[in-house]
């Protein structure tokens, strides 16, 4: 198989899909691997080292989306949706819930795209999903603290206090793998940490990890709303797979929370839970101000330490990789469940429920194309 990585083009997206040593893996399984010229600059990787592992560097975008397997980081933006094709399998963040465009543009052409952050397996962990949400989830506590200086726009708060003054308030909306590590970072840095989760279990799990260090709360409107009257930052970390993010704090709610306070919504990518999120920001301007509250809102943010991130996916998407470099598509999706949950489009078709539902889209099962296809090729 031939497998394109391109070089990212959203803003500030300095992740590349594999680092050398996923190329080498590839490549001894006679593979060929067509990496964009500079596409790991922003991961500290050259196109040598690439060469080294046994890439091909090619000149520009094109030539690396004419593979048959296009490995990338972040969704298409439409700038690439010129190079969707209808033989073409693309194995990639997408976010299908809060992007008709792209659905749409997946849908005409025919492009077969199987999204990291739908891959399931039968324990319904979500394993390409988990290492980015496990980062955005530090990175939030630390921007969180950075936003809150008074030079940055917050209110002039240190998390962790000093002898004789309070420590920050920080409460963390989720308590999933982004809310868990976001947790993880505030109670590091001294800060007052309450933590909502709609799961009594979970909650009950978060007791048992962080001990006296956090207050859980049932996640509700009514505790929501009291727990952000006194709130100096706010982590959204809201995750329905499949979905768009739900509001949760309203206008009013956000209204409630103390001037200069920040919020932090790794939800954005997904659609964000707060009302007053109508935009996701970028590196380049990550914030505004509604309500007199700080909002940063950028989709990519473990985009800002790709040193980190670019190593920490490909070590969890090179298994599936290998995978469908190895086998045929078909009978991929046929044995293997977390491939087969992981399809959005197949052929012209929307394969995701949670996604038609969101989008007002018509979709067909994955299985039932499939079968559909046996059936006229028996």
């Amino acid at each position: 198989m031939i497998i394109g990585i391109p070089k990212e083009i959203k803003n500030n997206e300095n992740r590349v899909a594999l680092p050398p040593s996923g190329v080498f893996d590839l490549s001894k399984r006679g593979h060929k691997v067509l990496v964009e010229k500079s596409a790991g600059a922003g991961s500290a990787i050259s196109d040598d080292e690439y060469r080294e592992a046994g890439a091909t560097i090619v000149e520009d975008a094109a030539t690396a989306w004419s593979a048959d397997m296009v490995m990338k980081v972040k969704e298409p933006l439409p700038e690439e949706y010129q190079y969707f094709r209808k033989d073409l399998l693309l194995f990639t963040y997408l976010h299908l819930a809060a992007n008709k465009p792209l659905t749409e543009a997946l849908i005409e052409s025919g492009v077969n795209a199987i999204a990291y952050e739908n891959v399931q397996p039968a324990d319904n962990t979500l394993p390409l999903l988990a290492p980015m949400s496990e980062i955005a989830g530090r990175m939030a506590a630390q921007i969180g603290a950075n936003y809150l200086e008074r030079i940055n726009g917050g209110k002039g708060i240190l998390l962790s206090g000093v002898p004789g003054v309070r420590r920050g308030n920080v409460v963390v909306i989720g308590g999933g793998v982004v809310g868990l590590n976001a947790a993880k970072i505030a109670v590091g840095l001294g800060a007052n940490v309450t933590i909502l989760d709609v799961s009594v279990p979970r909650l009950k799990e978060l007791d048992i990890i962080f001990g006296n260090d956090v207050q859980t709360l049932m996640s509700n409107s009514f505790n929501i709303q009291e727990a952000l009257k006194t709130a100096d930052l706010v982590i959204g970390a809201v995750l329905i797979p499949g979905h768009k993010a739900p509001t949760l704090v309203t206008k009013e709610m956000v209204a409630n929370i103390p001037d200069h306070s920040v919020v932090v919504d790794v939800a954005i990518d997904q659609g964000g839970i707060f009302e007053t999120e109508d935009r996701v920001t970028t590196h380049d301007a990550p914030t505004y101000v509604k309500e007199g509250v700080v909002h940063y809102a950028v989709a990519n943010m473990p985009g800002a330490v790709p040193q980190t991130a670019t190593h920490a996916l490909s070590n969890s998407t090179m298994a599936y990789a290998n995978l469908l470099a190895n086998n045929s598509l078909e009978d991929l999706l046929k044995s293997n469940l977390a491939l087969n949950r992981g399809v959005n489009t197949y052929k012209g078709k929307l394969t995701i429920e949670a996604v038609a539902k969101d989008l007002n889209i018509d979709y067909t099962p994955i299985d039932e194309l499939i079968n559909k296809e046996l059936l006229m090729n028996s």
